[in-house]
């Protein structure tokens, strides 16, 4: 699978820097000034929903989109999956390669957006998506991209902050959710080749320490590829 993605595919031992992103800049220069802000963003901890959603999974190669610091794919990688890792911010991922390296895993590094990586369709098991921060446009790029990824039989697992995306206009941030993707907008893409089997709030699992723990609960979209 590793020779047919043609985004910038980084190996662990070599996290690199932005030569040969594949993607919006300006969405790389926000996340990467966003991290260097920070000596550590994220808690280190995988996603609750995550653990809780693929217990009952068996291993096999999974896309982990909007890696981060790098967290849930060590903890995918440790529990026997193969592993290839998105992320648009080259400083997360150098975080991110060097975990893996420390904890003694390997994972595939794609320095890329979802939309823009042409990333080998119906090739992964498992598609994960935990708090992703994925633009959205006239042509849901980045819904079908993830929708596209899946292999028959395959599940997506989509995990958002739930009530965010019922506030209408920008936050005082700059922030509007009418601009990113959603469960909600992903779930409205499920044909009759696909079966939903979670689509649920729920409280959610808060890991000590990092962004966005002030988020209380989670709306979870697990959906399973049936062709």
């Amino acid at each position: 699978m590793a020779d047919d993605i043609t985004a910038d595919v980084l190996p662990s031992d070599n996290p690199s820097s932005a030569d040969g992103y594949v993607g919006d800049p300006a969405v790389r220069e926000e996340w990467d000034a966003r991290y260097s802000e920070r000596g550590q963003l994220w808690s280190g901890q995988p996603n609750g929903a995550l653990v809780a959603e693929v217990r009952d999974l068996a291993p096999g190669r999974v896309l982990d989109v909007g890696c981060g610091e790098g967290a849930d794919a060590i903890w995918l990688a440790r529990a026997g999956w193969d592993v290839t890792a998105l992320e648009v911010s080259g400083v997360a991922l150098g975080r991110a390669a060097a975990h893996a390296r420390d904890a003694g895993v390997s994972v595939r590094w794609v320095h890329a957006g979802l939309a823009e990586a042409a990333l080998p369709p119906d090739s992964f098991d498992l598609v994960s998506a935990q708090y992703p921060a994925l633009p959205r446009t006239p042509d849901a790029a980045a819904e079908r991209a993830l929708l596209a990824a899946v292999a028959p039989g395959g599940v997506l697992l989509l995990v958002h902050h739930a009530g965010m995306e019922e506030h209408h206009g920008p936050h005082e941030s700059g922030f509007d959710p009418a601009d990113y993707v959603w469960p909600s907008t992903v779930a409205a893409l499920l044909g009759d080749d696909w079966r939903v089997e979670v689509d649920e709030e729920r409280p959610r699992v808060i890991p000590d320490g990092g962004a966005g723990a002030h988020h209380s609960h989670d709306v979870v979209l697990r959906a399973r590829r049936l062709r």
